[in-house]
């Protein structure tokens, strides 16, 4: 059996980086100042109904959009501001648990 890191070396990928994927985790647990990739809109509650996830589709919350949480409102919590291509949009915390995200490497 051949070691994968002789292996490497002998393609000429001895610097080669390999990375584990990130957990995807739900927008409202991005810290401030945080940029991730839109994986999916889902219902995270039973009070979130099929109106509500269009509605973040039609404002731009689709999969492979960057997405960047701003700020968060007093104490940390509601309305969380977050960047969508070149529009701030106010979440409401039930809002941004529908909206799963892979942060960036490091975020």
């Amino acid at each position: 059996m051949i070691d994968n890191c002789s292996y490497l070396q002998s393609k000429g990928l001895d610097s080669l980086v390999i990375m584990a994927p990130s957990a995807e985790r739900p927008l409202s647990a991005l810290a401030a100042g945080a940029r991730a990739t839109v994986a999916r809109v889902v219902a995270s509650s039973p009070e979130v109904d099929a109106v509500a996830l269009r509605r973040l589709g039609e404002l731009g919350f689709i999969p492979g959009e960057p997405v960047q949480m701003l700020r968060r409102g007093p104490g940390g919590r509601e309305p969380l501001a977050v960047l969508i291509g070149e529009t701030i949009f106010a979440l409401r915390l039930l809002e941004a648990q529908c909206i799963e995200v892979m942060p960036e490497i490091g975020a």
